[in-house]
């Protein structure tokens, strides 16, 4: 048949496409059909991270406060770019202004008490991960409040907001954590086994305030818990507890993308990230391993197969029509998708460098006016955000 079909002039190529045809329609079109048209329309890694960014900087103004200071926040970390500054200044005056209510709170008897009620209160129940971890924390008093002042802080040292003009009294907020038994709830296997990405961000907190170093410890008590060998026994909803604590460890200790990670420190994760990168595409989800090949980037392993196969995965997921990667249900929400999305812009257009803050200061702002004067190709419709 071949050489019938090439004596009619058909040339190789098209004999080639010929057989894709016969074989895709005799295996039930095993390569899906999304991928085929990503295929057709040449998209490539850069192209379908400009498109997510496109898409969410256009629609960046209408998102909730808290979506708009995680994605300025992680696209100026990896671009510098002094647009972003705006919204990690209005971030920033927030903030503050939270931290002072809390510092000047905290002699006040019971406070506290009462602001952890109020936290776990308000903590969502829309699936059952949240309401166990609801559960959770209702059981342990102070922390819900501790471990939120603690992200707090930290958030403010990031920006180099904590000082004693900024914060009046900062030390106060700190000597308050120093009282908190963090070690026992950081150690507990129950918390762990739901909370482990938590977890791994509240140790490297707590060192990065200079109010306990528990972060050997967390991580001893995390490998105990989670050996390699009992992945077999794990349920998905353990499995994919699992592997978002590990990418946390990692992601933690780079200051949430604020500088490079050591892979030998973390050789531990890398490993076995490699060696279970199939499963951890079948078993867990976008969000996570997204993060799982982000891990490999900040420890320096760019050229790391798994890396490329998570991108390839992640390209997969992309909708073109949508432009964005959908939830796992299929959902396009823009709020809801907006950690996916921005972490995808992350995995497929990692930057040569990491650009760590932005320290909220004068000199910074005096530098964005600069960047958003008269400049169509800074300052264009889809970023009129960043330019006010």
């Amino acid at each position: 048949m071949s050489m019938t079909l090439m004596g009619r002039g058909r040339t190789p190529a098209v004999l080639a496409t010929w057989l894709m045809v016969v074989l895709l329609s005799l295996t039930g079109c095993a390569v899906p059909q999304r991928g085929l048209e990503q295929q057709a329309q040449g998209l490539d890694q850069a192209a379908v991270a400009a498109a997510i960014r496109e898409r969410y900087e256009a629609a960046l103004p209408d998102l909730p406060q808290s979506k708009q200071r995680h994605y300025a926040q992680r696209l100026y970390r990896i671009t510098g770019d002094a647009r972003y500054l705006p919204l990690n200044r209005d971030y920033g005056r927030r903030l503050v202004g939270r931290i002072r209510e809390e510092i000047e709170a905290l002699d006040t008897p019971g406070h506290a008490e009462r602001r952890a009620r109020e936290k776990v209160a308000a903590y969502p129940v829309d699936s059952e991960k949240q309401r166990r971890r609801k559960r959770m924390l209702a059981e342990w008093g102070e922390i819900a409040y501790a471990k939120s002042l603690a992200f707090d802080l930290t958030q403010a040292k990031y920006h180099g907001l904590l000082n004693e003009v900024d914060l009046p009294g900062y030390h106060r907020a700190l000597d308050y954590l120093a009282s908190v038994d963090f070690r026992t709830f950081l150690l507990d296997p129950d918390v762990r086994a739901i909370y482990a990405a938590q977890v791994a961000n509240l140790a490297y907190y707590l060192e990065d305030l200079g109010v306990t170093d528990l972060r050997e410890e967390v991580i001893t008590a995390f490998r105990h818990q989670y050996p390699p060998r009992r992945d077999p026994r794990l349920s998905s909803a353990e499995y994919r507890n699992k592997i978002y604590g590990m990418t946390h460890f990692v992601i933690a200790a780079s200051d949430y993308y604020q500088q490079p990670v050591s892979a030998e420190e973390f050789r531990w994760v890398l490993d076995e990230f490699a060696a279970s990168v199939e499963r951890i595409l079948a078993d867990t989800k976008e969000d996570i391993y997204t993060e799982v090949g982000i891990s490999f980037l900040l420890a320096g392993e760019e050229d790391h197969p798994a890396v490329a196969r998570l991108q390839d995965a992640l390209l997969e997921a992309y909708d073109p029509e949508a432009r964005m990667v959908p939830s796992e249900q299929g959902g396009t929400d823009l709020a809801y998708g907006e950690h996916r999305n921005v972490l995808a812009i992350m995995l497929l257009d990692w930057p040569d460098r990491l650009y760590p803050g932005p320290i909220l200061s004068p000199p910074q702002e005096q530098e964005t006016l600069a960047s958003c004067t008269g400049s169509s190709s800074s300052c264009g419709a889809s970023s009129r955000w960043i330019c006010r």
